[in-house]
């Protein structure tokens, strides 16, 4: 079976995805991909959290979003 067979069945497979439906996360080190498309495609992508490259994105971004909330705090502290 291809890498992208296994990929696709991965993804198929309810047994991989935790989570309401519309926020699903995703797990399963069988699927090659970091980023694979959520369960409903048109609401957008997500990190595979069973990679390491996967959990250092996803805390990528709550980190980005935490310090885009402290600068902001920041800013409208010191310059009010």
């Amino acid at each position: 079976m291809s890498q992208e067979k296994i990929n696709r069945s991965e993804w198929e497979n309810p047994d991989n995805w935790g989570g309401p439906v519309f926020m699903s996360l995703y797990f399963s080190k069988r699927d090659s991909r970091i980023w694979v498309p959520k369960q409903i495609p048109w609401t957008g992508w997500t990190v595979n959290l069973a990679h390491t490259g996967g959990v250092l994105w996803f805390f990528a971004v709550i980190v980005g979003a935490m310090l885009l909330v402290v600068a902001s705090a920041f800013y409208t502290i010191a310059y009010r």
